[in-house]
């Protein structure tokens, strides 16, 4: 398994980063690539699972290890794959999702793109009173894409806008769900692509 991989940032799109090291680029697939922003053209670390079955291979790349473990916990319930994993953890609150599953919150799970209220409860089945290692740790996992340079990116606004929009469909929100909250994104002035989608995403979960 390839625990990390340290390298030059290279490219940013709404599903993958490019990372360089030793003249080999690696694209890595994250739950939101815009989170490493402000790393472009840096050295920088990002914790990888490698995903393998018989019609494809990909890399996927997080900030921690810990939001890592709760990408694999969630592999392990029947129903989710990487995609819905990627959905569950591009909030940027894995602590809200563990305590909805101890909660055995099912309205709270299906608001994201994918889950259904089988998959919801599947989930509370699957791992309600597994994620216990997670609990002592939630301040640091609410931080887990704290840590970047959060000055303002230097395209255009409308240009951040549009790219987070895309995001949000890259990663399973229709068109009727982001139409609903475009009007409350614009109103937000001088946002990254980053800031714009963690607060799309905190009016989807949260509306």
């Amino acid at each position: 398994m390839i625990e990390f991989i340290v390298g030059k940032l290279e490219y940013i799109d709404p599903q993958s980063i490019v990372v360089e090291n030793n003249g080999i680029g690696y694209q890595v697939f994250c739950p939101n690539p815009f989170a490493f922003q402000g790393e472009m053209d840096k050295i920088m670390k990002v914790f990888t699972y490698h995903y393998v079955r018989e019609d494809i291979q990909r890399l996927y790349g997080f900030k921690t290890r810990n939001e890592r473990a709760l990408f694999e916990k969630l592999l392990n319930v029947s129903g989710i794959g990487p995609k819905g994993a990627l959905a569950i953890l591009a909030s940027g609150q894995p602590e809200q999702v563990v305590s909805a599953i101890e909660e055995e919150d099912e309205k709270f799970l299906v608001k994201f793109p994918g889950v259904g209220k089988k998959t919801a409860r599947q989930i509370i089945l699957d791992l309600k009173g597994k994620l216990t290692d997670f609990l002592p740790t939630t301040l640091e996992m609410s931080g887990l894409f704290a840590n970047q340079n959060n000055e303002v990116a230097e395209p255009q606004t409308n240009q951040a806008l549009s790219e987070a929009i895309e995001a949000l469909r890259t990663l399973g929100y229709v068109e009727k769900e982001i139409k609903k909250i475009t009007p409350k994104l614009e109103d937000e002035k001088g946002l990254s692509t980053d800031q714009y989608i963690k607060k799309a995403l905190q009016l989807l979960l949260n509306g």
